[in-house]
């Protein structure tokens, strides 16, 4: 439920409401992707706030707290109000999101056996695709009514949501002390400890925060670009927002699969790649296949990739740093991630067209394959270097 609402309703569903919000002359295009970036601010402020939030309230009352605020975003945003108020209440499910994205994985992984948490891990994350292909059936079947019942569909999808993830709060406040304790999905044996920033560690920081640059497109700008900039109708881009979702309900149960089958450096290494021309695709073909492939891959990869890089990590240095070497991971990932989103709104509004941004995508996941390619190759150097 964390997920579902923090990021496959409260991120998610607003990318498949943007054309429906320039159609019904709410916003213009210039100002919704403006919108869609608060979001991605909001994100940055909760990914840094929510572990302090933890220790001050408890995470379980955060969590409540968080999912009433997801709920009352969409309440607030169910009327054609001024543009400074929506983008309060987009800022506010952008920090309320977050949050649910921080506490929520870790407070399911210390309520249950150690035995337990592998199998887990994966099945968290797939409520974020869950939350997509909500948003790309709900969307299509209230706009036939109104904007305004659309708005009013996830206000109650979002609330029944947060009732599920209450109930299951309470249960395990009642059962189990929760404390915050670090997510990562890894299976592959484990580095001893190491220095936290060697060279290998820098590169694939680095790749994380070009992963954080390069999804945006899709994850904004994806459905607007097909229904409005394409001309190709609401229905076409719900439908290719749903194969996203799709998307993302199968990688997260993938990428433990590749590790153990690849390692993690090459399962990195491929993912990277794959992604790079996932989110460049639309830009040579313009198919519905082709679309659908595209939305599928990045869709995959969007929670994939934090697993498949928390796992690397894990590899280079090992379990006791690796709490902390996450938490910088996370805080660059969000940075960037918020610097992308207002950057490419306003590469947007400038030119008038969302191709450009795709390749900037593009170039930013293959900048990202190349380092994490390299962090290997670094690593084989420094172990020459010291024998």
């Amino acid at each position: 439920m964390a997920t579902l609402s923090g990021v496959g309703l409260a991120r998610f569903a607003y990318t498949a409401l943007m054309p429906q919000m320039v159609h019904a002359g709410w916003f213009s295009g210039e100002q919704v992707a403006y919108l869609g970036a608060a979001n991605l601010l909001g994100y940055l402020i909760g990914a840094l706030a929510a572990a302090p939030w933890a220790e001050r309230m408890g995470a379980l009352r955060v969590l409540v707290i968080c999912w009433v605020a997801v709920a009352l975003s969409f309440a607030g945003c169910s009327l054609p109000l001024p543009m400074a108020v929506f983008f309060v209440w987009r800022l506010v499910s952008g920090i309320a999101g977050a949050a649910l994205m921080v506490l929520g994985p870790s407070v399911a992984m210390a309520a249950v056996v150690p035995a337990r948490r592998a199998a887990l891990g994966p099945l968290m994350f797939c409520g974020i695709g869950v939350g997509a292909l909500l948003a790309a059936t709900l969307v299509p079947m209230f706009a036939r009514s109104s904007l305004g019942a659309v708005w009013w569909a996830l206000t109650l999808l979002s609330a029944m949501a947060a009732w599920v993830g209450w109930q299951a709060a309470r249960q395990i406040g009642v059962h189990a002390p929760v404390a915050i304790t670090p997510m990562h999905i890894p299976t592959a044996s484990a580095a001893p400890r190491t220095a936290i920033w060697s060279t290998a560690v820098v590169m694939v920081f680095l790749a994380y925060t070009c992963d954080a640059f390069g999804f945006v497109p899709h994850t904004v700008f994806w459905v607007d670009y097909l229904d409005r900039e394409l001309q190709l109708g609401a229905g076409y881009a719900s439908t290719q927002w749903a194969f996203f979702g799709l998307g993302a309900i199968a990688g997260p149960l993938c990428a433990a699969l590749c590790a153990t089958r690849w390692g993690w450096w090459g399962t990195a290494t491929g993912a990277y790649l794959v992604k790079a021309t996932a989110i460049g695709l639309p830009l040579l073909l313009t198919g519905f296949g082709a679309h659908a492939i595209s939305g599928f891959l990045v869709g995959a990869l969007s929670p994939g990739m934090s697993a498949i890089t928390s796992g690397y990590l894990m590899q280079l240095i090992g379990p006791d740093q690796h709490k902390k070497m996450w938490g910088y991971a996370t805080a660059g990932f969000a940075l960037l991630q918020a610097t992308s989103g207002y950057l490419m709104a306003f590469i947007y509004a400038s030119v008038g067209s969302y191709r450009p941004l795709f390749a900037l995508g593009c170039a930013g996941l293959t900048l990202g394959a190349l380092l994490v390619f390299c962090s290997r190759l670094s690593r084989v150097h420094a172990n020459a270097k010291f024998q």
